[in-house]
């Protein structure tokens, strides 16, 4: 240990970013204490897609319109010396050491400018104005926050380094007098607007600082009038539903307290709220003077917050009671940094505010490992794509006039009523009684997989039938004995019904199929056609009496987009919602009868294909690198057809083809209301 030491303290650390602190942070961290935290260590890279939009490229170009007049580039240091920044989950505080850094790297900028033509009085210690105690940030891990802390001072001395040396000067900050302050407490449990000024509540034990000068009534014309926030920003953690703890789901509670459905929220989303009630402080008596603030956030947040039922909680919230605006936003893109054990999640970043900024900056990617392409807009929605703020909510019946989607049926049996595989399938059916109680049975991963699976399905079985075959006999009572143990008092009186899945909704008539899970690496959901004697389980969605036109739209491009965009996802694959998806998806208007035909035509065109290679699955066909040429020529041929329903005009983009579908479901869920006058006498 001392030898390690002794060869670090040989190394020249000088021009290495103190950020690299929380990449050593995270490589050293328990992987199952990092999933509980959420804590991802987040690059410069990723850093600087979020500081860039919300602040940093608005600054270098008012510097720009101000560089050749001295009075101005004053006070745009001035200005930039007041700024205050808040990360309410800055884990090792490496957005504050970045944002830090890029701040001072301007005013040396603005420093050069001044001295341009050697008449600036050049004492480098009087006019450096940017310090550290212009950063917040807030950490429940005690260790991350003295990482943080000490961090800051690190990047402080760097920059001074750096100051001595482009203008000649030795310039040191000693003693530290000034420091940034990180609180170590959960900032989903305290007002943030305190922690200037308060220690009431929990984990806020650290002052602003030496505040006697200032002159306030009460905290919050002090909070308003001068240390407001001027940007929040950061990479709260990332934990799923499924993931969060009870400490966890307690904070959801408290945050999202009286709001509908708010169990189903990823925890980044509390911050979201939290920033947005900051943002709407009660208004203060200095809000038409220079010195009010409007405070603009950003969040790094894994993308499902923007796909899915969590955006009607979320967004709707967000919009009606807050009145949030997205001012930027980048798309999902992979997340990537220098850590240890990396983090496998797809990630977007969203900036708000409560101002309608007239043009917006939307990033995007050709594929989430890309490029990125920017774009202005006059508005983002919060499925990320530039259109009027509509949420899609859940829906009980679609909107179009189509057939009614049902889950597939539900067993919750203990598995009893199941044959898993063939060697229990040859037991049943050495009783030749058995046979026309037995079906094949096929759930989501059975289907695209073509893997046998078989089930008891008993609804006419009468009692001596029972009786007389043992198999089936055990097989019942090992169901009622299961549905007794349960908890549920609904499990409990399945009881009584012993021989009859829980949920059935099958329908003695062939129906389409859709798998509830798919991956996202298909162009294509695989749907299917199932014959009546099939039996499809709880993990599809299944439409009775489909015809080959509705399936065609469903197996459609059109479709794919709006999936993609609107579903939920289970890890990064599609999860296909009866609720979120079909019934809102916007089905065409209109089409004319020649059109319908050419669609079933072509739809049946890609069934015939499918048998055509009847030893492969859907998981074979549908695999991009082993999908056959005249299956993919079969889907783009169906694509056109299914597109000219719509609109004459192609869709130059997939973002093109979902702001036309976002539109087209806006016109039909809200359809404008028509006054009828009626003619008549006057009275």
């Amino acid at each position: 240990m001392r030898e390690m030491l002794l060869k670090a303290c040989g190394l020249d650390w000088g021009k290495i970013s103190p950020a690299i602190f929380g990449s050593m942070f995270q490589a050293v961290m328990n992987p199952n204490q990092r999933r509980n935290l959420g804590a991802h260590y987040t690059s410069e890279k990723n850093i600087q897609k979020v500081i860039k939009p919300l602040f940093l490229d608005d600054l270098y170009v008012e510097f720009e319109k101000k560089k050749n007049n001295q009075n101005k580039l004053k006070e745009f240091q001035e200005k930039i010396a007041k700024l205050k920044f808040l990360d309410p989950a800055c884990g090792c505080g490496n957005f504050l050491i970045i944002t830090y850094r890029e701040l001072r790297d301007l005013e040396i900028l603005v420093l050069k400018e001044l001295n341009k033509k050697g008449q600036l009085e050049l004492d480098i210690n009087n006019l450096i104005k940017v310090d550290v105690n212009q950063f917040f940030g807030i950490e429940l891990d005690e260790f991350a926050v003295r990482i943080a802390e000490v961090t800051m001072w690190l990047i402080d001395h760097q920059m001074n380094i750096k100051v001595s040396n482009e203008f000649g000067q030795y310039f040191v900050r000693l003693p530290l007098k000034k420091s940034a302050k990180i609180i170590h407490g959960n900032a989903l449990q305290f007002n943030w607007e305190e922690i200037f000024f308060s220690q009431r509540r929990k984990g806020a034990k650290e002052f602003l600082g030496d505040v006697s000068e200032v002159n306030f009534k009460d905290a919050k014309g002090f909070h308003h009038s001068l240390f407001s926030f001027n940007f929040i920003f950061g990479n709260p953690p990332f934990v799923g539903k499924s993931y969060q703890n009870t400490e966890q789901k307690a904070d959801i509670n408290l945050v999202f307290k009286g709001v509908k459905n708010a169990g189903v929220l990823d925890y980044v989303c509390a911050w979201y709220l939290k920033a947005s009630q900051y943002l709407n402080l009660p208004d203060s008596p200095l809000k038409n003077e220079d010195s009010f603030v409007k405070t603009r956030c950003a969040f790094v947040s894994t993308n499902s917050i923007s796909q899915g039922e969590q955006v009607g909680i979320l967004w709707q919230e967000l919009y009606t009671k807050y009145k949030i605006k997205i001012h930027f936003a980048h798309r999902t893109f992979s997340w990537s940094n220098e850590a240890k054990g990396n983090a496998a999640v797809h990630c977007v970043i969203i900036g708000f505010g409560l101002e309608n900024i007239d043009y917006k900056r939307l990033f995007f990617y050709e594929n989430i490992k890309g490029e990125v392409t920017e774009i202005k807009v006059k508005n983002i929605n919060p499925y990320l794509v530039e259109g009027n703020d509509l949420i899609i909510l859940k829906r009980s019946k679609p909107i179009s006039d189509i057939p009614l989607i049902k889950f597939g049926n539900q067993p919750i049996d203990g598995g009893n009523l199941i044959i898993e595989n063939k060697e229990e399938l040859n037991n049943f059916l050495a009783d030749s009684s058995s046979e026309k109680y037995i079906r094949r049975y096929m759930g989501s991963h059975e289907f695209i997989n073509n893997i046998d699976r078989w089930c008891l399905w008993l609804n006419n079985i009468t009692p001596d039938e029972i009786r007389k075959n043992k198999k089936i006999y055990e097989r019942i009572e090992k169901v009622k004995q299961f549905r007794l143990a349960s908890s549920r008092k609904e499990t409990k009186e399945l009881a009584l019904t012993p021989t009859k899945f829980a949920f059935i909704s099958h329908q003695e008539t062939d129906y389409i199929v859709i798998p509830s899970v798919s991956s996202e690496n298909r162009k294509y959901i695989p749907i299917g056609f199932m014959p009546k004697e099939i039996i499809t389980s709880n993990l599809c969605l299944i439409i009775p009496n489909g015809n080959l036109f509705l399936f065609g739209i469903l197996t459609s491009e059109m479709h794919m987009t709006w999936v993609k965009y609107v579903c939920g996802r289970l890890k990064s694959d599609y999860r296909y919602s009866n609720t979120i998806v079909y019934n809102n998806y916007p089905f065409p208007e209109n089409v004319t009868t020649k059109q319908r035909g050419k669609v079933a035509n072509l739809a049946q065109r890609i069934l015939d294909i499918r048998n055509k290679y009847f030893d492969s699955s859907l998981a074979d066909l549908y695999d991009p690198l082993t999908m056959p040429n005249d299956l993919i020529e079969a889907h783009q041929n169906l694509d056109k057809a299914v597109d000219l329903c719509y609109t004459n005009q192609p869709f130059s983009s997939e973002l093109n083809r979902i702001e036309f579908l976002f539109n087209l479901h806006e016109k039909i869920s809200t359809p404008l209301l028509k006054c009828e006058v009626k003619k008549g006498r006057k009275k």
